[in-house]
């Protein structure tokens, strides 16, 4: 049945003395698609701002916020009400060419899949690879929904997630060597082993419902911040959600923001500011998500689908991530936590 979510989310910039603001680019708003749909929104942002809404190469929703005067605070707030139907990705059927790994893109495809396809980061000892290959099976076939899920569980499993708010992700064999990472830590390295086993992935930020909020569920990692995880594409099944944090495959707990072919490119925030090297205080951010009633008695009771709501250009929301380190540097949202 599908769920109505509301979504809070508050980025909060203090400086000594006031400064001034270059563009900032915000990157909030969920994706529209047939498992979510935007039902309303809002974006405050003071001081006051102009705001562009445009589309980035990978179709993401991204509002350009241009602060109109100096200030000695920046704050960002956006809300949402999101319907979201949820999809049980370990039942999406995959092609029969592509059930046993390893398995082959058909020409357009790959295509399509190139920039998914190519590893970011060096592996010129093939550790990665070679930590990768454990979930291919030698005595036998190997399934390809089992090596995914195996990964997925098996980096929660022996990997220690901690919180970190400064920007920026770990490499993956950092992330090994160090046995502890973030959300987004452990989504770049499950994406970069099946890089590297040559299957399509990609970077997904966006939102995590944490049921242990309303006491229908056990506690979710990541929950109060945005949250990272990624989706490996399966021919015949598409786009398929893995959360290594909580050992997730799709569901209706992930509320995609947006997808990108690196995290850097899926920052919530990304700015500048021009001022005193000192002027930085700090920055605060706050997500809330809310189960509200069944999207379907809502309906009911209202009558009616619901329109959709476009945002106001109001005021935008401020990054989270300035480091303060001096006049017009360039500043970007701490990644998920």
């Amino acid at each position: 049945m599908p769920a109505l979510y509301e979504i809070t989310h508050r980025t909060t910039y203090q400086y000594r003395e006031p400064v001034r603001f270059g563009e900032h680019r915000v990157l909030f708003r969920p994706r529209d698609s047939h498992d979510q749909r935007v039902l309303a929104t809002d974006l405050q942002v003071s001081p006051d701002s102009t705001i562009r809404l445009i589309q980035d190469p990978h179709s993401n929703s991204v509002a350009l916020v241009q602060p109109l005067r100096a200030a000695d605070r920046l704050e960002i707030v956006c809300t949402f009400t999101i319907e979201h139907v949820g999809t049980n990705d370990p039942e999406l059927p995959v092609a029969p060419s592509a059930l046993q790994f390893p398995f082959a893109y058909d020409v357009d495809e790959r295509i399509d899949l190139e920039h998914y396809l190519r590893p970011q980061h060096e592996d010129a000892e093939g550790k990665l690879h070679a930590w990768a290959q454990q979930f291919v099976r030698s005595d036998g076939p190997t399934a390809t929904r089992e090596m995914l899920a195996q990964m997925n569980q098996h980096i929660g499993d022996t990997l220690r997630y901690a919180v970190r708010h400064e920007p920026g992700t770990q490499a993956p064999l950092e992330t090994l060597t160090l046995g502890t990472g973030t959300c987004r830590d452990f989504a770049l390295l499950m994406m970069e082993a099946l890089r590297w086993l040559g299957v399509a992935t990609r970077f997904v930020s966006g939102y995590l419902y944490d049921p242990a909020t309303d006491g229908s569920g056990s506690a979710m990692s990541g929950a109060g911040a945005t949250h990272a995880w990624l989706q490996a594409y399966l021919p015949g099944a598409g786009w398929v959600a893995f959360d290594p944090t909580n050992n997730l495959q799709g569901g209706m707990q992930l509320i995609r923001v947006g997808v990108a072919r690196h995290p850097g490119q899926a920052a919530p925030v990304a700015g500048s500011w021009y001022g005193a090297a000192g002027a930085y205080i700090g920055m605060t951010v706050e997500v809330r998500v809310e189960r509200m009633a069944d999207a379907v008695g809502r309906k009911s009771a209202s009558g009616s689908e619901g329109a959709l709501i476009t945002e106001e250009s109001a005021s935008p929301e401020g990054g989270a991530g300035l480091d303060g380190s001096g006049a017009g540097e360039p500043v970007a949202a701490p990644a998920p936590a």
